[in-house]
């Protein structure tokens, strides 16, 4: 009956077994320690790669949208009937590129700064780039004249969430909707008779609710 012999070295950890008559045990040095013929077992450690992560970068968008929730308030600036594009965006700065970001920042610095100066209160401060308006309050036919999609931009470079008035233009009520810069309301009263630059607001879209904080008064606008 065979028996085993066990080479035991102390660097490498190696088990041996082969078949000779009598049993021996060898203690040998790394140098002279040799390796079997027969069969072997050896143990190895591993070394566990590791795994580095990157975060990623956000780049944040240029043109933003006004879906960005379905309530929402701020303080309104009043304007009349027949609100033009021209008046929105003068001719002169249509030629900015929305997708630059200064670009963007200067056309809404310019939003409604062709509206004729029986309007005493601006629109956006002087050297300002943004307006402290968020809801605009107009009379019939906003957004009339010239097809310029630029207006719409405009108005929500400079900070403008809801358009609500009594009626829009057609083509501009497309243009709204089509880009999704702002929501475009048609409330059911003469609501521009029904509120003053500086009241604050609340728009329920879901709802089709305009809410006068200042007065209290509640308005129903139109599906």
């Amino acid at each position: 009956m065979a028996t085993a012999s066990h080479i035991i070295s102390s660097t490498n950890s190696i088990l041996t077994f082969h078949s000779p008559q009598k049993p021996s045990i060898f203690l040998h040095s790394p140098s002279s320690t040799k390796l079997p013929t027969t069969f072997s077992t050896q143990i190895f450690t591993t070394t566990t790669p590791q795994l580095t992560l990157t975060p990623a970068k956000v780049i944040p968008s240029t043109v933003t949208s006004a879906a960005s929730t379905d309530k929402f308030y701020g303080v309104c600036y009043v304007v009349r009937d027949d609100i033009d594009t021209d008046q929105i965006i003068p001719t002169e700065y249509t030629t900015l590129n929305p997708s630059d970001p200064e670009d963007y920042k200067k056309l809404g610095s310019y939003a409604l700064v062709g509206l004729p100066s029986s309007y005493a209160l601006r629109f956006i401060e002087e050297d300002g780039f943004m307006s402290k308006y968020s809801i605009i309050i107009a009379g019939r036919n906003f957004g009339c004249g010239s097809l310029r999609e630029v207006a719409t931009v405009a108005l929500n470079a400079a900070g403008v969430k809801a358009v609500v008035a009594e009626s829009f233009d057609e083509i501009f009520l497309k243009s709204c909707v089509s880009n999704g810069q702002l929501f475009p309301l048609e409330s059911k009263v003469r609501i521009c008779e029904e509120f003053k630059t500086g009241d604050v607001a609340t728009v329920d879209i879901e709802e089709r609710i305009l809410t006068n904080q200042t007065t209290g008064k509640v308005y129903q606008l139109k599906a």
